[in-house]
């Protein structure tokens, strides 16, 4: 398949998907207000690439939003839950090729389509909109009330992926009576800020690490210029310019997960000195940006031959297809609200998160990442944080083969032993 047939691909698969759901796409248009699409009238979740034994349920009245979701190991009552959060630019699809495994071990496996993504809906589509529901403690609301309108008090264990990963550490660290245990899946847990000690008599206030923004200050005077992709994230013309990719969308999300993933053979992780403009340079455009470019156009020189197509098992085209036409559909603007308030330096998310200065995820916790996935090194110090001090039982480590940023749909098969593994071993230890 050529380029020039994939960028036709993804123009049919937006228009179609746009006209599905009674959206334009036309540039520009000023979309707002709450996302109540009506989902009984689209077509089948996942366009029919979804295993049999896995169902989709839209479960209403969940923290303000009717939150759609795949789910597997339902047929039999009583059975305790497992609670998997996707990251970026990802959905519950994302867990698909694991959720028939931990069923097969007796889990009530869920898997939702986080606020601002997918078919859940009751969320503000607008960039303008209020980004409070969006941060962190409220997303951990959100999994809190989903697994309580599931009729569970607790989950076995929750797992977070990327932009799902603090989510589920979040939610372990505040509620451990809830969620029993974490696997933190490519982005280190760092642990709370720290609010400063003993300053009254005398002490130094600790220096705070660069923000975003002074990061970014610094990566504009390297030759060539580049930026910081999470400050990009949340410009207003994030969405504009992934959403009208000029290669198409499908094309968009076809490179961009070939760029990040063990496919593309550039991607060497490894730990960086500091977070300097000078160290985090190292890291390939899909982190740290030429300055001039979108997202679009990071990804474009990177879109796969139609031979690396063709062998990509991991990925069909029916499956990037469900990508493009789901986002086709809502945009990107939700699902980039949490780059504006859950990570770098914004002042309100650190006061909340300094409520648990100090405090630390102690229950059972594991990491699972690919060898060739950039997210575990991306903010330098994070993964000896988290090992030393943010988890405190931490019991796994585990940097996979064969797999880049996207680990669970790359290395299913690993992934679920690792998890199944887990979780029996809690299970005995209980």
């Amino acid at each position: 398949m050529t380029a020039a047939n994939l960028s036709r691909r993804g123009f049919l698969v937006t228009a179609s998907a746009a006209a599905m759901g009674g959206m334009t796409l036309a540039r520009g248009l000023a979309r707002a207000g709450q996302v109540r699409t009506n989902t009984a009238s689209l077509p089948p979740y996942g366009n029919s690439t979804i295993p049999a034994g896995i169902r989709s349920r839209a479960v209403a009245n969940v923290n303000g939003m009717t939150v759609h979701m795949l789910e597997a190991g339902y047929e039999t009552s009583g059975r305790p839950a497992v609670l998997l959060l996707h990251g970026f630019p990802e959905l519950a699809y994302s867990w698909r090729k694991v959720m028939l495994p931990l069923a097969s071990a007796g889990y009530h496996v869920i898997a939702p389509d986080q606020r601002g993504y997918g078919r859940t809906t009751g969320w503000d589509d607008s960039y303008d909109a209020d980004p409070d529901p969006f941060r962190i403690l409220n997303m951990v609301r959100d999994a809190i009330g989903l697994v309580y309108a599931l009729g569970h008090r607790s989950v076995a264990m929750v797992v977070g992926h990327d932009a799902g990963a603090p989510v589920a550490s979040w939610a372990a660290l505040i509620r451990p009576d809830i969620f029993r245990s974490v696997t933190i899946m490519s982005s280190p847990f760092e642990g709370p800020p720290a609010v400063p000690f003993d300053t009254a008599n005398g002490a130094a206030a600790p220096r705070p690490a660069p923000t975003d923004d002074e990061l970014d200050a610094e990566l504009a005077k390297l030759n060539p210029p580049r930026k910081y992709y999470q400050n990009y994230q949340r410009t207003r013309g994030a969405n504009d310019n992934m959403l009208h990719a000029p290669q198409g969308l499908h094309a968009f999300f076809r490179a961009y997960y070939h760029y990040k993933s063990a496919d593309w053979k550039g991607n060497k992780p490894h730990p960086l000195k500091a977070r300097t403009a000078a160290e985090m340079a190292q890291i390939p455009t899909y982190y740290v940006m030429e300055r001039d470019k979108g997202m679009a156009q990071t990804v474009a020189p990177f879109m796969p031959s139609a031979a690396e197509i063709a062998a990509c098992k991991w990925l069909t085209d029916a499956e990037v297809d469900v990508y493009a036409s789901e986002y086709a559909r809502t945009q990107f603007t939700g699902a980039l609200q949490g780059y504006r308030v859950r990570r770098g330096s914004d002042p309100k998310s650190l006061a909340e998160m300094r409520t648990f200065s100090g405090r630390s995820i102690d229950v059972p916790s594991m990491f699972v990442g690919g060898k060739s996935d950039w997210g575990t090194y991306q903010t330098p110090g994070a993964v000896d944080r988290m090992r030393t001090s943010a988890c405190t039982r931490m019991v796994g480590f585990h940097l996979l083969d064969g797999a880049g940023h996207w680990v669970q749909q790359e290395q299913p098969e690993q992934v679920s032993r690792l998890l199944m593994e887990f979780l029996r071993s809690e299970r005995s230890s209980r």
